[in-house]
């Protein structure tokens, strides 16, 4: 049934729909199975996103018609369509009135990922009007209050130097708390990674109990405030608020040094949505374990990383792991740049739209996976800034003189960055780091030829 008479309007100027402000504006890169028109499957895929069905029926009245998804752009040659969804068309809570991500990938991200009309379809970018973006709950809680704990300026504090305990699964309570106590002694931030909870064989209750007692020693040893980011996911909410009241409670005077790791790929908006409502004081920090099975470049349907991203500024993330653009071990590149700065600016461009935040908190972007001492500068040099998470594992864990002598080299890399120097020249001058070449020789080979020579190793 060709319906792009109805769900579809090529008239339509983006422009026009911007400034009406009645419109989220969404692109896919969609594909028609063969034999099926480029047009006529936008046209059905707007349909089963909204009002539509693949028959007429007699249900059917002129107000429906108000609040059809309508084609409004195609590229064939591209693959690129563009629907805009009427923002009465989503759903809205009966409490208060807000909007909810789950409401909106429903409709942009539903049934019409199972069409037999449809190759693949897979969004890249949309745009919020400001009508509807006042409706998120945004953020509560930013990278600023952990510069505030850390005592440091609450304007670009600089970069907060973490890591994951390894391995990330297999440690009983004491090693675990052993290995964060020996990092805190050189950094500042360590998190759960996205399995870490209430094994058997690490039960939460004393594992946590445990972690906050390392935290306090390491804040009394080195004079300076630690932080932990705590993992509370679970399917049950109410799982999730015992174990969010179990920490505050146990790390007591340093409550406002946790954050709370949330799986907000896995558990889902809903899950995120609870942390960011119920604990609101405390950095909901978005872990995007899983998002690959559908973001990857090789997925052709789902939503791209940057989409999640943006996404978990609506529904209140303080921060989401956003990758590391290509210098670490995970999937990416250099102008993954993008989604850090739609995610922390006020106003940023997307593949195709540019979205105004209108004063909604700004969320972090959290690097992790591979990162090491020596591939900062150039990590920065990319991004621009060094306002940022670092929760680097293996870079801290693996440095040949343990984790807090790789706590130490992170921040040194940092600050040979932020100074402008040469990393081999600033290296003679800052034992660990200089140590990251020895304890990375693969990459000090890639990244700094000679560098054996130029730090007298050979």
């Amino acid at each position: 049934m060709d319906q792009s008479q109805r769900y579809a309007n090529l008239a339509l100027k983006e422009a026009d729909l911007i400034r009406a402000g009645g419109h989220v504006l969404c692109a896919y890169v969609m594909k028609p199975r063969a034999g099926h028109a480029y047009l006529e499957t936008a046209a059905h895929f707007a349909a089963e996103s909204s009002t539509g069905t693949n028959v007429e029926v007699s249900t059917t009245d002129d107000f429906t018609r108000t609040v059809d998804a309508l084609v409004y752009e195609v590229d064939e040659a591209r693959e690129l369509m563009k629907i805009a969804y009427p923002i009465n068309l989503f759903d809205r809570n009966i409490i208060d009135g807000r909007a909810m991500v789950a409401s909106f990938l429903t409709l942009t991200i539903g049934n019409n990922q199972g069409m037999a009309d449809v190759e693949y379809a897979k969004m890249h970018d949309f745009y919020v009007p400001p009508k509807l973006l006042q409706l998120f709950d945004g953020p509560s809680a930013g990278i600023a209050d952990l510069w505030r704990v850390l005592g440091r300026p609450v304007t670009d504090g600089g970069l907060v130097v973490g890591t994951i305990v390894k391995p990330k699964l297999g440690l009983q309570p004491e090693p675990f708390a052993a290995a964060a106590h020996a990092f805190w002694l050189g950094g500042d931030f360590i998190k759960n990674d996205e399995p870490q909870g209430n094994q058997v064989f690490a039960p939460l209750r004393r594992t946590i109990a445990l972690v906050a007692d390392a935290m306090r020693r390491a804040q009394d040893s080195t004079g300076q405030a630690k932080l932990f980011s705590a993992n509370i996911t679970a399917d049950d909410p109410f799982e999730m608020i015992a174990r969010g009241e179990y920490i505050l409670e146990t790390f007591a005077e340093n409550a406002n040094h946790v954050a709370f790791l949330v799986d907000g790929y896995v558990a889902g908006p809903s899950a995120v949505t609870l942390a960011r409502r119920y604990f609101p004081q405390q950095f909901l920090h978005y872990h995007r374990a899983g998002h690959g099975a559908v973001t990857s470049a090789q997925s052709k349907r789902g939503y791209s990383a940057f989409v999640l991203s943006k996404m978990a500024r609506l529904s209140g993330a303080s921060g989401i792991h956003t990758g590391t653009m290509g210098y670490g071990k995970m999937e990416g590149g250099k102008d993954d740049r993008g989604i850090a700065y739609m995610i922390e600016r006020d106003a940023a461009d997307g593949p195709y739209f540019h979205q105004e935040w209108a004063g909604m908190r700004p969320t972090t972007p959290i690097i992790s996976g591979g990162m090491n001492a020596l591939r900062i500068p150039g990590f920065f040099n990319n991004l621009g800034h060094g306002n940022v998470i670092l929760t680097a594992g293996g870079g801290a864990y693996g440095h040949i003189d343990g984790a807090a002598a790789g706590a130490r080299s992170l921040r040194q890399a940092y600050e040979c960055w932020k100074a402008g120097a040469d990393p081999l020249a600033h290296a003679r001058d800052h034992r660990e780091f200089a140590r990251a070449f020895e304890s990375f020789p693969a990459d000090a080979d890639k990244l700094f030829p000679g560098w054996r020579r130029a730090l007298n190793l050979v």
